[in-house]
């Protein structure tokens, strides 16, 4: 059980993100919710899970493109809980140009939010945890932060990356018994960003949105289905959970075995 701790979960205003902040406010935790959307749609899903899960939950809308936002949202954070028991990066820029091309400022935008903020919130967070003798940490790569893919150059390095930022924050925790940091590996989740690149290969290709989420997965290699925000959250709950305690600086493939077997696609 995560009851009574206190977690702060990045880009968790939609997708991947607001199902792992449901878990956690699930599982009894105060959340600290924060991401970009419609301000009212944002202020009724609050309200929502702090009356269903009798819970606190609060949000905050940093930019964390812009390094004191990112301070603003860990010192909001530490203020209304009294600490950050559970850090998850999850929130993540994307931009879809080749290389030769590509804008360098939208290259220092991307890692901005998706390697800079992740580096600043955990450096926040750790002092409490040492302090508190107790912490989880996980960060969000990809199967793309296993391998690479061509247009993709900001997102694939920021997801390999975190794996760098997972292994070296394990390393200097793996003395303190209770404190673990891992990084998690989805596949191809149907979250509403996946959703927005099916409708462009419907448009391009003359097809429905049904047969284009069935191509789509084809494209990306695998092999039986989305997987849902919802599963992915249930491993975020484990990972949080004093039952995994053994389990730190580990790499965790959530893709139905996808990387596993690029051999045979």
């Amino acid at each position: 059980m995560t009851q009574q701790r206190n977690a702060l979960v990045t880009g968790s205003t939609r997708g991947i993100g607001a199902a792992m902040a449901e878990a956690l406010a699930a599982d009894g935790c105060n959340v600290m919710l924060s991401g970009f959307g419609e301000a009212d749609a944002i202020e009724a899903e609050r309200n929502r899970l702090a009356d269903t899960y009798k819970v606190e939950v609060l949000y905050n809308d940093a930019d964390l493109s812009n390094e004191d936002d990112v301070d603003a949202l860990a010192d909001a954070t530490v203020s209304a809980f009294g600490g950050i028991d559970i850090l998850v990066n999850n929130a993540v820029f994307r931009h879809f140009h080749i290389i030769d091309d590509f804008p360098r400022d939208e290259w220092r935008h991307a890692l901005a939010v998706n390697v800079t903020a992740p580096f600043i919130l955990t450096q926040r967070a750790l002092p409490g945890m040492k302090a508190r003798d107790w912490g989880r940490i996980v960060n969000f790569s990809s199967v793309m932060g296993l391998a690479g893919r061509s247009g993709r150059a900001d997102y694939i390095t920021s997801k390999h990356a975190m794996l760098g930022l997972t292994r070296a924050t394990a390393a200097e925790v793996g003395e303190i018994e209770n404190i673990t940091c891992n990084a998690v590996c989805p596949g191809s989740v149907l979250t509403p960003n996946t959703e927005i690149k099916i409708g462009e290969l419907a448009e391009q290709r003359g097809i429905s949105f049904e047969d284009a989420k069935v191509a789509y997965l084809e494209i990306r290699g695998q092999k039986i289905d989305y997987i849902t925000p919802e599963r992915v959250a249930k491993l975020i709950i484990f990972l949080c959970q004093d039952s995994s305690i053994d389990i730190t600086g580990a790499t965790i493939p959530i893709d139905q075995g996808r990387s596993a077997t690029w051999l045979e696609m």
